[in-house]
């Protein structure tokens, strides 16, 4: 899969976003550009497999990762730093 030339504070700040349980995958790619599955790319790029391995079964069904299976949208933080 093909992924943008990002530099590396950006992929950073990437797999920051993607670790934090209320950030989710939506907001990468409104952000971003990466669907939820060039995201998973990128993590498996960057992180040694034991930390993939760890992040995958951390998000794995996390309703909070998926903005459409949250049981909540008001109250959420929101960072200056995010696009809309």
């Amino acid at each position: 899969m093909k992924l943008p030339n990002f530099d590396q504070q950006t992929i950073d700040r990437i797999i920051e976003m993607a670790w934090e349980d209320r950030t989710p995958f939506d907001v990468i790619e409104t952000q971003f550009g990466l669907k939820e599955k060039q995201v998973i790319v990128l993590m498996r790029q960057q992180m040694k497999e034991s930390s993939f391995y760890m992040w995958r079964k951390r998000v794995t069904k996390r309703k909070t990762k998926h903005l459409n299976k949250r049981e909540f949208i008001a109250g959420r933080f929101k960072s200056q730093n995010q696009k809309s």
